[in-house]
């Protein structure tokens, strides 16, 4: 990767007053002479643009919220709700307020009925205004003002709260005995760390935790919680860093210039892509996290690294949409996830949800199937070679032979997870042509390095996880045994 690095470094700075990278590749650090990537514009409205205005946002709640902790704890949620109405307010409108409680209206009053099928329909229906004319523009009228976030704030607003009252719709519907009050989905939506960009967190976690009267906290959160504060500021100095070194989001837009450079700068971009979206994400999401972690919430856990996938089943880069659409779609319809029909039906209705979320388009449309196309195909591989007399042979193996077979197949599903993301992440155009350099143009050298490197990888990852297995049952085994030990003792005292 720092070979890699090195060539993208080499086109970043001799290409920095192309014509094509005017409009995304701005002056940064002036002291230094180094223009910036300024491609992402939502990193950079987090991050530069509208900094103060996000840190003036959260800090208020992070202020009221403490107050409240040490005043009223039993009312705390309450409070969430009253300063994340205003802020919403503040920043949209009474009428864009007024839009969004409409919303939360039906599907609360769609609820009462019970019938999961209803709900669902429902939600979706209501999502889909969004993402089609003419509702998209009469929705739009009711934000008052011209301002840059205008769009940002409407659509991520609207967006997830339709997917927070679908799911406390659905948990509604799960209630034997009676029903939530609506004061629950307005504290539930209007918290406003989660309000416009997330992540989504199940309504029945929110509930429990946000009405949990126990304030107390464990041994060393506030540290730990300190801590990850600082490994996301200095995630965003890292990020800040490289973006003035190397263009890896400019650079694939002009495919001209693509053309020119070498299959490790096409290949490094292409990961460094991937890797930078997940860090995007996890920041973004980590800063969030903090602060619903001060309010004593237990928030969806960041993404897992692209590094360590090399299984569709564990792909994703919000672990709140994922954790929703596992919970409410995928697991409840693929039930164990041994049955290919089932699964097959799991996966078309997720990845169904998936695209009216995106938004329906050419991408988003060619991303969703080869996904969903990769996630059916492990498990018709599984079920293939766990038949005979695969099986056998499998058996007769010794399980390092077995693994380094397994990493062979792995190797190649990593790239194809780089190559179907890299299609949602960048365009049609940079993902056919990763593809080219890597088993075409750059065959054989290009290919074998590239690729026995990901199969060295692939057994570092292998290998991490069956030492954090082995430490799981470890830690286990000494649990049984220490309660095997203290019912002995309170045996023999007896």
């Amino acid at each position: 990767m720092v070979w890699a690095a090195s060539w993208i470094s080499e086109v970043s700075s001799s290409n920095a007053n192309r014509k094509t990278f005017k409009s995304s590749v701005k002056p940064g650090w002036y002291y230094f002479g180094r223009k910036m990537d300024t491609a992402d514009f939502e990193w950079m409205m987090w991050f530069s643009t509208f900094r103060e205005h996000i840190l003036f946002a959260l800090s208020g709640h992070v202020l009221f919220a403490k107050i409240c902790s040490m005043l009223a704890p039993q009312h705390r949620s309450l409070v969430y709700m009253v300063y994340g109405l205003l802020a919403v307010w503040t920043s949209m409108g009474w009428t864009y307020v007024t839009l969004i409680l409409s919303h939360c209206i039906l599907l609360y009053s769609i609820s009462l009925v019970k019938l999961r099928w209803l709900c669902f329909v429902t939600g979706l229906a209501t999502l889909a205004t969004f993402k089609c004319e003419p509702f998209v523009s009469w929705q739009a009228d009711f934000v008052q003002g011209d301002f840059e976030l205008r769009h940002v704030l409407f659509y991520g607003g609207c967006g997830f709260t339709i997917m927070r009252c679908i799911s406390f719709a659905l948990e509604n519907c799960e209630r034997k005995e009676g029903n939530y009050n609506i004061l629950e989905l307005l504290k539930y939506n209007f918290y406003l760390p989660f309000f416009y960009f997330g992540p989504i967190m199940t309504f029945d976690k929110f509930y429990v935790q946000a009405n949990n009267p126990n304030l107390a906290r464990k041994e060393r959160e506030m540290w730990n919680i300190s801590v990850q504060g600082l490994i996301h500021l200095a995630a965003i100095l890292v990020v800040d860093i490289l973006f003035h070194f190397m263009y890896i989001l400019t650079i694939p837009s002009d495919v001209k210039l693509l053309k020119h450079v070498s299959d490790w700068a096409v290949v490094g971009l292409a990961y460094t892509n991937l890797v930078y979206d997940w860090v995007k994400a996890a920041v973004m999401f980590g800063v969030i996290n903090t602060v619903s972690r001060l309010d004593h919430l237990d928030p969806p856990k960041p993404p897992k690294c692209i590094t360590m996938l090399y299984v569709f089943a564990e792909t994703h880069f919000d672990r709140g949409i994922n954790d929703w659409l596992c919970k409410y779609v995928y697991d409840y319809l693929g039930g164990k996830h041994n049955n290919v029909l089932e699964e097959l039906v799991a996966t078309l209705c997720t990845f169904g949800v998936t695209i009216l979320w995106l938004g329906p388009c050419q991408v988003v449309l060619i991303w969703a199937f080869f996904n969903c196309f990769g996630l059916n195909f492990e498990l018709w591989t599984a079920k293939f070679f766990s038949m005979e007399p695969f099986a056998s042979f499998e058996m007769a193996m010794s399980e390092a032979m077995s693994r380094r077979i397994r990493a062979i197949f792995n190797t190649f599903n990593f790239w194809t997870i780089v190559l179907y993301n890299i299609l949602a992440l960048n365009s049609l155009d940079f993902a056919k042509l990763v593809a080219k350099r890597l088993l075409l143009r750059g065959f054989p050298i290009t290919t074998i390095i590239v690729m026995f490197v990901t199969y060295c990888l692939i057994q570092v990852i292998k290998e991490r996880e069956r030492r954090q297995d082995s430490n799981r049952q470890c830690n286990f085994s000494c649990t049984q045994y220490n309660l095997y030990w203290r019912y002995f003792l309170l045996t023999s005292q007896c």
